[in-house]
């Protein structure tokens, strides 16, 4: 292999994450890396994200190149990724996790809380819509698409008093100083599964030896085992971008922790579970075992509590 080709949306933003994955291949495997840029149906559709079937509007296009042999890697926000394995596909590798919080940007300076009464908050996603009217039931949520920069125009131009993103994407464009958002703590307001994390598709089998090398050395152990933690949970309870579901994990002091909440559309009801493992080892496979234990235990605990029957999930007992 003479070159490595890597797949991604041709978005600002799936650019920019795209060129640290490149940067990092070329580094460990000693060869040419170039970019292939792919448009999915998410890109073109101006319809609510709820709406286009849930995940994995981003995910179908560039799989199907990876597939045709047009790419030989595809970088995805592993939160866009369908927690169903595709058939042929799988996940060479799953770099360190950025910063998986929410930010709230707002104009004049205001947080959350001390936004004005009936504010107009800007955001596509169920789950925020959710965590907002649970917080600040007065607001008026105003469903919105593009990207962050057409975002934040809304809130520079006044027609949005505050949209709420993600920390990560602002941060790999070097936006965040520039905006000063609010950061939302996620022991209050957990944020998507593997929110802040990538994940690296590749095609199943033995890959080539240096791109081999190269995955090996992007994977982070712990962003592997905190992300299959929250996504195992997606899948357990059957739930797309469509559910309100947050989720966050993390490993400290030898436990891996994860805590989960399920928000009614409304934000009216919700229900949170957290449960801790211990792994054997800080081996990925030692750590995932733990991931896969921990996410089963606070799955039961969810449902139990009546996730279900507030929540748009579709379960599979």
């Amino acid at each position: 292999m003479t070159v490595i080709r890597v797949g991604t949306r041709a978005s600002a933003l799936a650019l920019a994450q795209t060129q640290t994955i490149v940067n990092r291949i070329a580094a460990s495997a000693g060869v040419e890396v170039e970019i292939v840029r792919v448009t999915t149906h998410g890109d073109t559709s101006t319809e609510p994200l709820s709406s286009l079937g849930g995940t994995g509007v981003f995910a179908s296009a560039l799989r199907e190149a990876l597939l045709n042999d047009e790419c030989d890697v595809i970088v995805h926000s592993f939160k866009d990724l369908p927690t169903e394995p595709h058939p042929g596909l799988a996940i060479g590798a799953t770099p360190k996790r950025a910063d998986a919080r929410d930010v709230l940007v707002a104009r004049a300076g205001f947080t959350l809380d001390t936004l004005p009464e009936g504010a107009r908050v800007g955001t596509g996603s169920p789950r925020r819509v959710a965590q907002l009217l649970a917080r600040r039931p007065d607001l008026t949520i105003v469903d919105i698409r593009g990207n962050i920069d057409t975002r934040v125009g809304r809130v520079a131009e006044g027609d949005l008093d505050a949209v709420v993103l993600a920390a990560a994407g602002l941060g790999r464009l070097g936006r965040l100083d520039s905006l000063a958002p609010e950061f939302l703590d996620l022991s209050a307001w957990p944020s998507a599964p593997g929110q802040g994390a990538l994940a690296i598709e590749v095609r199943d089998g033995k890959p080539d030896r240096l791109l081999g090398v190269a995955l090996a050395a992007m994977n982070h152990a712990s962003t592997q085992a905190t992300t299959t933690a929250e996504r195992t949970v997606l899948a357990r309870l059957e739930a797309g971008c469509a559910a309100p579901i947050g989720a966050t994990a993390v490993v400290d002091d030898g436990l891996l922790f994860l805590t989960a909440t399920v928000y009614s559309p409304d934000g009216s009801r919700k229900v949170t579970s957290s449960h801790a493992a211990t792994p054997d080892s800080h081996s990925a496979l030692h750590l995932t075992e733990a991931a896969l234990d921990v996410a089963e235990r606070v799955s039961i605990d969810l449902l139990a509590g009546g996730a279900a029957e507030f929540a748009p999930l579709k379960v599979t007992e």
